[in-house]
């Protein structure tokens, strides 16, 4: 039954369409792009550079509106959202995580980690204690007081992590996340962003140009000319 599919995913994708207007003409950047994300599945999205997998990213973080198309996250339909809705959704329920970690300069790893709980209104003794959880399950306990200028990319990297996950939300979305990282450190903080995604019970939704990471993930799809297609994870040239 179709509508009992609809009804059980978290994330629901139908029919999502997406342009733009550029000097020579209309651009279509994703073409009828459907699909579903269960709760706790890790989807690893592929696809060439310019093939739309950011945009895909932005529409379903309600960062950027769709010319056509729905998407619910836990039933609701995130584009009927008024602006402040929407931001509110982006604090409580997504998660996201970039290639570059937009850590705060100014803030300790602590503080950077703290401060969208803070932004939630919990009490500043409540977010130091969750944030010193979640960034010792990184291994991170000995930065906690340390700059981002401190850090190295990946410690910088897991921090970002931790920041997308302190509050709790049911989806993830990380965009090229280890993408300035070298193998080693790569695998380090997917492996952390993993692992912890599964014991807080997010989703995660992750576009990637390494097929390494993508084959651990537990089900892949190409995003190929604006549509999706199903590949299997043991396939290795991506």
């Amino acid at each position: 039954m179709q509508t009992e599919t609809k009804s059980t995913a978290l994330l629901d994708v139908q029919g999502l369409c997406k342009s733009y207007t550029a000097p020579s003409g209309t651009l279509d950047i994703l073409h009828q792009v459907s699909l579903e994300l269960q709760q706790g599945e890790f989807l690893a999205i592929v696809g060439e550079s310019g093939s739309g997998k950011s945009t895909l990213l932005q529409l379903l973080g309600t960062l950027d509106s769709s010319d056509a198309g729905e998407v619910r996250l836990h039933g609701t339909s995130i584009f009927k959202l008024s602006e402040s809705e929407k931001a509110k959704l982006r604090n409580q329920s997504i998660g996201f995580v970039y290639q570059e970690h937009h850590l705060i300069p100014e803030l300790t790893a602590l503080e950077n980690v703290m401060l969208p709980l803070l932004i939630q209104g919990m009490t500043r003794h409540e977010a130091q204690l969750r944030s010193e959880e979640i960034l010792t399950r990184l291994h991170l306990q000995e930065r906690l007081q340390h700059p981002p200028t401190r850090l190295s990319g990946g410690e910088a990297q897991r921090v970002a992590v931790a920041r997308a996950l302190v509050t709790k939300p049911i989806l993830l979305l990380a965009d090229e996340p280890t993408g300035n990282l070298d193998e080693a450190t790569a695998q380090t903080v997917f492996q952390a962003m993993q692992a912890l995604a599964l014991d807080e019970g997010a989703a995660v939704m992750m576009v990637t140009h390494s097929s390494a990471l993508a084959a651990q993930a537990d089900r892949m799809l190409r995003l190929h000319r604006g549509q999706l297609i199903q590949i299997s994870t043991s396939e290795e040239s991506l």
